[in-house]
């Protein structure tokens, strides 16, 4: 039997989501923020960071872990270098307002970084590499989580889902883009898993006395594990690194610490960089933008896809058609509007 859905358009969906937050007490500037990525991911079919994080959010509102009126601080830290003191708000709104001074600088420098501290961050990362693209520039982000993913040849966990995006610009055609969690999945995937009553795929997860499971339910009370055995590992600690210890952050231990049972979106740092073709490739920059494409023509011509094509493709259908949600999520979010 089919699962029911109810169709709604991009306009509906943002509004939704607005009118969600600001029912629990999120200041306007900070509601359309989050708004606006939210429904990018259900544009992009990309379920697990559309109207279902609201979920999550308001959870955290709720337990008192989100600062609702946060004015995120801006600071100009050096020539090639913004950093965005979030200070405890959820992470939208300080990457817009840092945003356009790390794309100013990158353009000038060639190459910028910007470090947002203290928030909270349950969104993907592509929303955010994709305005770096945008505007001409390659750009990185990464950021931590909480410590729910063991070590390769490990059984207890340090690391988080610490996801890794990258972006680079294709004018007149979307961006190429990449964005995936260093874990064998994102955690909201199993959490989708659950509430659907479906199994999760062998090697995404440890139950409690670390054997491996299909069990959704017994893997998040586990443990995750990192994709790729020691690969995926050894990027994860890299991300703690460089979006943790290097911008003066919490790593995902730190966070999950932090959070101190709740069980709430995890509080941490991100960093983004943004890289400059132009700067960088001086006289070769055109002739260095065009055997990317070349390398791009290769992939597809042969019957493989870019990253995130079907995301695109999906987005061409919901600016159309709208989108479809699972008839039971659309209560649950209604529910949480107090209607």
């Amino acid at each position: 039997m089919a699962e029911a859905t109810v169709n709604l358009s991009l306009a509906q969906v943002h509004q939704l989501s607005v009118d969600t937050l600001v029912h629990h007490g999120m200041a306007l500037e900070h509601a359309e923020s989050i708004s606006r990525v939210i429904t990018a991911g259900q544009r992009d079919e990309c379920n697990s960071h559309g109207l279902y994080r609201l979920i999550s959010c308001v959870d955290a509102i709720r337990k008192g872990k989100v600062v609702l009126d946060a004015v995120p601080e801006v600071e100009d830290v050096s020539p090639a270098i913004t950093r965005v003191d979030a200070k405890f708000g959820f992470s939208q709104l300080a990457f817009d307002r840092g945003v356009e001074s790390l794309i100013d600088k990158a353009h000038v420098i060639g190459i910028a970084a910007l470090a947002v501290n203290n928030c909270y961050h349950f969104s993907a990362l592509w929303p955010e590499v994709e305005r770096i693209a945008d505007a001409g520039l390659a750009g990185l982000a990464m950021t931590p989580s909480h410590s729910w993913v063991v070590p390769a040849g490990g059984t207890k966990p340090v690391y988080g889902t610490n996801p890794i995006a990258f972006a680079w610009p294709r004018p007149g055609m979307h961006p190429y883009v990449f964005d995936f969690a260093t874990s064998a999945t994102a955690r909201g995937e199993i959490e989708l898993h659950r509430r659907a009553g479906k199994k999760i795929p062998l090697g995404w997860a440890l139950d409690a006395n670390g054997l491996p499971t299909e069990d959704p339910e017994e893997a998040l009370k586990g443990a995750m594990l990192a994709f790729g055995g020691h690969k995926g590992s050894a990027l994860s600690a890299m991300i703690e690194l460089m979006a943790g210890a290097l911008i003066g952050d919490m790593l995902s231990s730190d966070s999950q610490e932090f959070d101190d049972g709740a069980k709430v979106t995890p509080c941490h740092g991100e960093l983004l960089l943004a890289f400059s073709p132009k700067m960088f490739g001086g006289a070769g920059a055109a002739s260095g933008m065009e055997r990317a494409e070349a390398m791009f023509n290769s992939i597809t011509s042969q019957g493989a896809r870019l990253p995130s094509q079907r995301r695109f493709e999906a987005r061409n259908r919901s600016i159309d058609n709208g989108v479809l949600i699972p008839e039971a999520l659309y209560k649950d979010v209604l529910a949480l509007t107090g209607r």
